[in-house]
C-alpha cells in the first residue's frame, strides 16, 4: 500500500516544554486514523507539523511521498484540514465562502461548479447557500467547515474534532459523510470523543505527554486475555485451582450486587482461557452461571495508557 503519511523521529519543543518526543507513525493510504490523546498530549503540535503550520525541531515529515519541509505548498495543496475552531467569515454567504477557498485553492474555473456542488451536497448545505454564515446554527457553521476542507478532493483530509457541536442525527450523517470521503482521501481523524472514534476509525494512534503510547487497529487493541468467571454460589479453592492453569497470573474476585461469585482470571498471553476455565468448573463440579472472554472497549484501553502514564 502506498503510504500517504511518513513521521520520523517528530520532536518539537517549546522553550523548555517538549511537546512531541521522537513520534514515529506510518498511514497508509484510504485508512481511517484516529488521533487521541489528553488535553496537552501533543495532538494539536502534530497536526500543524503535518501541515507545514509548524516546523519540528527535528526528524521528518512525507505526505504523499513530499517532504513538508522542502515542499510546503505542494503538500498543502493535497491535505484538506478541519480545525477545531474553524476561521469562517460570519458577514459572507456560504456560496461567496465557498467560492472564495476554490480560488484560494486554485481550482480551475472550469471545475469549480462541479467540486463546490460536490462539497455542498455531501454536508448537506444545498439549502444554505445564500445565507450569511453568521445567521447559521454551530452545527451548520460546522458543515460549511467541513465542505471548505473536502472541496478540492484533498490526498489527506484531516479533521480536528469535526462532529463538535452537532446533534444526534447530524452526527450520524456526518460519520457516514467521513466513511465515504474514504473512498477517495487519506483521513486523520482527531477527537475527544471515544465512541465517535471506534464508531467511524479503522485505526488509532495515542499520544501522551508527547510520545505515542499505542498505535494499533481497534481489533488488536479491542483484544484481551482476561476471562470471566461467574459461579451460581461461592465455593473453596476457586483461585488456588485457576492460578495453577499455564498462561494464568492472577484470579481477582469481583463485588456482584446478585449475590454470585464472579473472578476476572488475568492471562499473560494472548490465548483464550476460557476453555482451560470451563474444564477446571467441570472438574471441580462448580455450578457454572456465566463464562466469557473479555473485550475491551477503546475506552478502557485509553483510560489504562492515561493512568499508568
Amino acid at each position: 500500500l502506498w503510504v500517504m503519511i511518513k513521521v520520523a523521529s517528530l520532536t518539537k519543543r517549546y522553550g523548555e516544554i517538549e511537546a512531541l518526543r521522537r513520534v514515529e507513525f506510518d498511514v497508509a493510504s484510504g485508512d481511517i486514523v484516529g488521533l487521541l490523546g489528553p488535553n496537552g498530549a501533543g495532538k494539536s503540535t502534530t497536526i500543524r507539523c503535518l501541515t507545514g503550520f509548524f516546523h519540528p525541531d527535528e526528524g521528518e515529515i512525507t505526505v504523499d511521498g513530499l517532504n513538508v519541509l522542502e515542499r510546503p505548498s505542494e503538500v498543502q495543496a493535497r491535505v484538506g484540514y478541519l480545525p477545531e475552531n474553524t476561521p469562517l467569515y460570519s458577514d459572507m454567504t456560504v456560496q461567496g465562502y465557498l467560492r472564495m477557498i476554490a480560488d484560494l485553492r486554485g481550482v480551475p474555473e472550469s471545475e469549480k461548479l462541479a467540486l463546490i456542488s460536490g462539497a455542498v451536497f455531501a454536508t448537506g448545505l444545498d439549502q444554505r447557500l445564500t445565507q450569511p454564515i453568521g445567521q447559521l446554527s454551530k452545527g451548520f457553521r460546522q458543515r460549511v467547515g467541513i465542505a471548505q476542507a473536502i472541496l478540492h478532493r484533498p490526498r489527506l483530509l484531516i479533521l480536528d474534532e469535526p462532529t463538535i457541536g452537532l446533534d444526534p442525527t447530524q452526527v450520524v450523517e456526518i460519520r457516514n459523510l467521513i466513511k465515504s470521503l474514504a473512498s477517495h482521501s487519506t483521513i486523520l481523524f482527531s477527537s475527544h470523543i471515544l465512541s465517535e472514534v471506534e464508531a467511524v476509525c479503522d485505526r488509532v494512534i495515542i499520544l501522551i505527554n508527547g510520545e505515542v503510547k499505542a498505535d494499533a487497529r481497534l481489533e488488536e487493541l479491542a483484544q484481551s486475555q482476561d476471562a470471566t468467571l461467574v459461579l451460581q454460589e461461592n465455593v473453596e479453592g476457586v483461585e488456588k485451582n485457576l492460578l495453577s492453569l499455564s498462561g494464568v497470573n492472577q484470579v481477582v474476585p469481583l463485588r456482584t450486587s446478585e449475590g454470585y461469585a464472579e473472578f476476572r482470571v488475568v492471562g499473560e498471553s494472548k490465548f483464550d482461557l476460557c476453555p482451560a476455565v470451563f474444564d477446571v468448573v467441570r472438574r471441580e463440579g462448580w455450578s457454572l452461571r456465566e463464562l466469557r472472554r473479555d473485550v475491551r472497549t477503546l475506552e478502557t484501553v485509553f483510560t489504562e495508557l492515561v493512568n499508568s502514564a
